[in-house]
């Protein structure tokens, strides 16, 4: 006879709620579902049918991640909130947050190298061909946003360190030199902590919450040209995307991982 299930206990059982709550609380704040003021603990408690208890615990977690304040007789408030970066559209960073406010770059390099192997292998270069490597911090009006290391191709990246750096997107100046529009993206997520020189850069604490993407860029004829390693403030930046389910499968096609981004 199979023994009994052990039920969690209470202080298990209240952690698991107030993680709950907090999970839809944050999405909210960063919606705008929140002018500045967030609603009483009385008012949580009954929303979400757990106790003022598991609500002060939820809050507590949102506050130590920096995204409201608290303070006796003046409630809780939005000490923050995140911009919205899609995945599911190839756009730079100028043009995700248009409408938003002033994208403007600190170009910290821009020339030719010898590309490590592996970046030589993902943009196609025969070993020993240079290309272009431009690293810029990019703001968010006076917010460090991201730190963006960039290589391409010679014959555009040469075109591209020619022209103004600082106030346009690296994909809008391909378009143009290249005469044609950019095709589609291969790209990885990853959440790394940040270095001692990435939180200096980006005006953030040590080990700290990056979002790093790798993202390989190719021209409408397949030819990569752009091979990016960016890396965003994971306090400021939330990743969305829309995903649908493939109707029908492959035999070899692996079941969990055939997701794909529309």
């Amino acid at each position: 006879m199979s023994p009994e299930p052990v039920p969690l206990r209470a202080p298990g059982r209240r952690a698991d709620r107030a993680r709950q709550v907090a999970d839809v609380l944050r999405q909210q704040i960063h919606a705008g579902a929140f002018d500045q003021a967030l609603p009483s603990e009385q008012a949580l408690a009954a929303e979400f049918a757990v106790s003022r208890n598991t609500v002060r615990d939820a809050l507590a977690l949102l506050k130590d991640e920096g995204l409201i304040e608290r303070a006796p007789k003046i409630g809780t408030h939005v000490a923050q909130r995140k911009y919205d970066h899609g995945l599911d559209a190839l756009l730079g960073l100028k043009e995700t947050l248009r409408g938003h406010g002033e994208v403007r770059n600190e170009v910290r390099a821009a020339h030719r190298v010898t590309p490590p192997p592996a970046v030589a292998r993902k943009l196609r270069l025969e070993p020993g061909t240079q290309a272009v490597y431009i690293e810029r911090l990019r703001y968010f009006g006076d917010l460090p946003l991201s730190l963006d290391l960039t290589y391409l191709v010679p014959d555009i990246g040469d075109e591209v360190t020619t022209r103004d750096l600082e106030t346009n997107d690296v994909f809008d100046l391909i378009e143009q030199i290249s005469g044609g529009p950019l095709g589609s993206a291969d790209l990885a997520l990853e959440a790394i902590t940040a270095d001692a020189h990435s939180a200096m850069t980006l005006h953030m604490p040590e080990g700290g919450a990056l979002l790093l993407l790798e993202r390989l860029t190719e021209l409408e004829d397949g030819r990569p040209v752009d091979l990016e390693y960016i890396r965003m403030r994971g306090d400021r930046i939330t990743m969305r995307g829309s995903l649908i389910r493939p109707p029908e499968r492959l035999p070899d096609t692996d079941p969990d991982t055939d997701w794909r981004l529309i």
